[in-house]
């Protein structure tokens, strides 16, 4: 006969939360009542996180989306000020999608990235952002030919499985207060002696809390788009 130990579900429990922590936004989406709308798919190469450069798609000139703030044109992104979803998960799309090896490390993008993310660790999924980042390597073959990418962010919304989820269940949303926002832009390419490359369309779903009294915080990046 086996013997369970008093601790060992307590134990269990811990064991369960940081694999939870660790599978992206699963915990974000648990809580918030979403897990079984936003996370049904596995994970999967994320849109974006190629740097590669692809032909050019045709296509008109694009709206700029809220800027993350900065100093300089080639300074490090910065969170804005704001309370709207919609608004952080354009400006976070942007930051994501930019990046100039000539200007700053990989560490340093890194770091950066991790100042938009919220301090509340149990709804925080850095892993899922750093993991949109090009890796080391990649990073240091795409410095030796001084490539860099800047960023539009068109169109985001809420999709249609986070609005139908909150529809069902409004007060799931309030312990959270972690939305899912999907961004729609562009990411244009370039690098040494040939500064505009190539241009691409990106979209990615990102969950931005916003609590009543804070400004917006990034919670992390979903594994794949949700319409």
């Amino acid at each position: 006969m086996s013997y369970r130990s008093p601790r060992s579900g307590s134990a269990a429990r811990v064991g369960r939360r940081t694999l939870i922590g660790a599978a992206a936004l699963t915990v974000l989406l648990v809580v918030a009542g979403l897990i079984a709308h936003l996370t049904r798919d596995s994970r999967t190469s994320r849109d974006g996180a190629d740097p590669q450069v692809r032909p050019a798609s045709s296509s008109s000139p694009a709206e700029s989306a809220p800027s993350p703030t900065s100093d300089s044109d080639n300074a490090l992104p910065a969170p804005p000020s704001t309370r709207d979803p919609l608004v952080f998960g354009k400006a976070a799309a942007v930051a994501l999608w930019s990046y100039d090896t000539r200007a700053h490390s990989r560490s340093e993008l890194v770091t950066a990235l991790h100042a938009w993310m919220t301090t509340e660790n149990e709804y925080a999924d850095a892993a899922s952002v750093d993991a949109l980042v090009p890796s080391p390597v990649l990073w240091s073959r795409m410095a030796d030919n001084g490539q860099f990418a800047t960023a539009t962010a068109d169109e985001a919304h809420f999709p249609a499985s986070f609005t139908q989820a909150l529809q069902a269940d409004p007060e799931a949303i309030t312990e959270a207060y972690v939305y899912a926002v999907t961004v729609s832009g562009k990411q244009s390419i370039g690098w040494n002696g040939s500064p505009q490359g190539g241009a691409e369309d990106r979209s990615v779903t990102l969950a931005v809390q916003c609590r009543p009294d804070k400004s917006c915080a990034l919670s992390g990046a979903l594994p794949n788009v949700a319409p």
